[in-house]
């Protein structure tokens, strides 16, 4: 799937080798843009609409860019799994990368089409599973059949919190100055941020601090999963070279889904949770929180930093 023909005409999202997108260079020339030019970044997920603005002069009646939040509901051979709020961008690398890191599928051959259908004010990603991780699925479903659910960002019980992650192999070493040079190059990838203020980010870093690729969404989990699905599309790069920068704090999930992917580090602009920092200590991966230019708090296996 390149994209969907979205909610209020959103434009399709680029397919590979098609211009370039969300997260894929736009974002450098965007804040020199007038507010017609930007109309044409609608398809990376805001609007514009009209506001009232207070300030010491008093109110001006003016526009603003609001990011786009719409229901996006995942389902798996014909039977819904999740329904999330999310940026209405870059959807097939969600579908793909909320699969993986939540076990559902294995690998990308896993997933055998994506379609993106609208109604009812959302969308609806159809996804086709293999038979043989569908009836794995089910059968999960089965299991957690009847248990008292816990409301926990919408997992059916405690116990599907847990999936059984083996821990992350011991990658290339880093450096502190890869994390600056990362945070250093982050904001020019963040065209809705720069646009709405409203989105978090997510990027995969090598070990030298150079950016590969970014997503954004308005929930800092749908931006993880859709980086992950995106590097996973493309087999690149190698899970073991360098790490994943999030613009938000670095919770239970984040590290949960670093995990999965099989990366060995987080790094968080924000705080990072007790209960993430000890399953990143389980899990072998690094965690990494309050990353700033001359300032970070290292809550797993700090080993893995090498001093410059």
């Amino acid at each position: 799937m390149d994209g969907i023909d979205s909610l209020a005409g959103l434009p399709r999202a680029p397919a590979a080798g098609a211009a370039p997108g969300l997260g894929d260079g736009v974002a450098a020339r965007m804040p020199a843009r007038a507010d017609a030019d930007l109309q044409a970044l609608a398809g990376a997920g805001f609007r514009v609409r009209a506001v009232t603005r207070h300030g010491r002069d008093g109110a001006v009646e003016t526009t603003d860019r609001l990011a786009e939040e719409v229901p996006v509901a995942l389902v798996f051979n014909g039977i819904s799994h999740a329904v999330m709020l999310a940026t209405p961008a870059d959807l097939d690398d969600f579908a793909l990368g909320f699969s993986l890191v939540e076990g559902i599928a294995a690998t990308p051959r896993d997933i055998r089409g994506i379609e993106a259908v609208e109604g009812c004010d959302g969308i609806a990603l159809e996804i086709e599973l293999a038979p043989a991780r569908f009836m794995a699925l089910k059968e999960r479903r089965r299991s957690l059949a009847g248990k008292t659910g816990c409301g926990l960002c919408g997992v059916d019980s405690l116990d599907a919190l847990d999936l059984n992650l083996a821990p992350v192999p011991r990658g290339v070493p880093l450096r502190r100055s890869a994390i600056e040079a990362a945070l250093a190059a982050l904001p020019a990838r963040q065209p809705l941020f720069a646009a709405t203020g409203a989105v978090h980010a997510a990027a995969r870093a090598l070990a030298d601090g150079s950016l590969v690729a970014v997503r954004e969404d308005v929930g800092r989990h749908n931006a993880l999963d859709k980086l992950v699905g995106h590097c996973a599309r493309r087999a690149d790069p190698d899970p073991a070279d360098g790490f994943v920068l999030v613009s938000s704090r670095a919770s239970y999930e984040m590290v949960q889904k670093t995990a999965a992917a099989g990366i060995g580090c987080l790094v968080a602009m924000s705080a990072p949770t007790a209960r993430a920092a000890a399953l990143a200590e389980r899990l072998g991966v690094t965690l990494c929180g309050f990353a700033r230019p001359g300032r970070l708090v290292v809550a797993s296996h700090p080993a893995r930093l090498l001093a410059d």
